[in-house]
């Protein structure tokens, strides 16, 4: 086997190896990362009104994190509250 021929084995057997997989990936591939679509669908559940409500009273305070959470617990929780007293 001459050293040209040698040289030509080695390319293909190396294209077989680096470039193959790449050929081989499905079209569901993890898209880059920033991308809208990066994180799997969740099934969300339906929001209750009073969840909705307290939400919007949460931003209109500029709530965020801890504050905004126990803001919520406490807002849905006396709005459930006062649903059942009626």
């Amino acid at each position: 086997m001459t050293i040209s021929s040698r040289v030509a084995a080695a390319l293909g057997a190396s294209f077989l190896l680096f470039a193959a997989p790449a050929f081989a990936q499905s079209n569901t591939a993890a898209p880059a990362a920033g991308s809208q679509m990066a994180a799997p669908a969740k099934t969300s559940k339906a929001r209750s009104p009073e969840s909705l409500e307290c939400s919007k009273q949460a931003d209109e305070k500029g709530l965020k994190g801890k504050e905004r959470k126990k803001f919520r617990r406490e807002c849905i929780k006396e709005a459930k509250g006062a649903a059942k007293k009626q």
